[in-house]
């Protein structure tokens, strides 16, 4: 797959403006980011590259948060071996260590999870990610169904394995996604894992789950909120991540409270945001 590099610029010491103005990009498809001296660099496949909505995205900052770009196709790399040169392994919580084949195991670790990336969202070191896992690690998942949206390379899914839930759906509408996530899975030797790959119209007719993990972004989780709830068991719960605290938060706490979820807490960090909500009914 090609990809191009788009270079953007922006001033200095406003780092959650560009924090926000990189969530836009993610919802537009940009998968991958570097800083740089000048403000940061993004990655999209080729063909999902849009000016326009770039434009789009751009013409609603604030005048005093000036941003400008510049459009560069790469030459193909080996984006294994990029993944490879940057990925440290991480411990969540004190509890789970998270590594690729390539480091050492760690063997006192309660929970270890491997996982071979390949430009697949998900190594734990986003603060999204990392959120989710610390509120897993702190639930009993033991004899429940999960569904995880937005997969990724299944890191999510995979510890709800290890956490002994009784049967997990992973699902992912990117087929690179959906082949990392069951490569991983076999790394980890986890069995109980379904995968599909699509958005919410996959998700298996007549389920239902006592808990559904989704860190995706704002703008998909308010569209999806809907089949969350309608395929949550009464009284389960529902974690979401991949948008700010502040308005992000809001908007969602109030489409979930209109659906009959209730919001019950969070956890932030560096202004991302996990949260915690709880379907009503006995």
């Amino acid at each position: 797959m090609e990809y191009t590099e788009v270079r953007f610029t922006c001033p200095a010491g406003e780092d959650w403006r560009r924090d926000l103005l990189i969530n836009d990009l993610a919802a537009i498809g940009f998968d991958t980011f570097e800083d740089t001296e000048e403000g940061f660099n993004a990655y999209i496949a080729s063909q999902g590259l849009d000016i326009a909505s770039i434009e789009y995205i751009l013409l609603r900052l604030p005048s005093q948060f000036p941003v400008g770009y510049t459009v560069h196709p790469i030459t193909p790399k080996n984006w294994n071996q990029v993944w490879e040169s940057n990925f440290e392994p991480i411990l969540v919580s004190d509890r789970c260590y998270v590594r690729a084949t390539f480091h050492q195991p760690r063997p006192n670790t309660e929970y270890e999870i491997i996982i071979d990336p390949k430009m697949a969202f998900g190594t734990g070191h986003h603060q999204t990610t990392a959120l989710m896992m610390t509120y897993m690690l702190e639930s009993d998942l033991r004899g429940k169904r999960i569904l995880d949206m937005g997969c990724g390379t299944g890191i999510l899914a995979i510890l709800a394995a290890k956490l002994e839930a009784s049967s997990i759906t992973a699902i992912d509408n990117d087929q690179v996604c959906c082949d990392s996530m069951r490569e991983n899975a076999e790394l980890n030797q986890v069995k109980s894992i379904q995968i599909y790959c699509g958005s919410k119209e996959v998700i298996p007719a007549q389920e239902v789950y006592d808990l559904i993990l989704a860190n995706i972004n704002r703008n998909i989780l308010l569209e999806h909120l809907d089949k969350y709830a309608e395929v949550m068991k009464p009284k389960g719960l529902l974690l979401m991540s991949g948008f700010y605290d502040g308005k992000d938060l809001q908007l969602v706490k109030e489409k979930a409270n209109a659906l009959g979820l209730v919001y019950l807490d969070k956890k932030s960090k560096d202004n991302w945001v996990a949260a915690r909500f709880k379907k009503m009914g006995n």
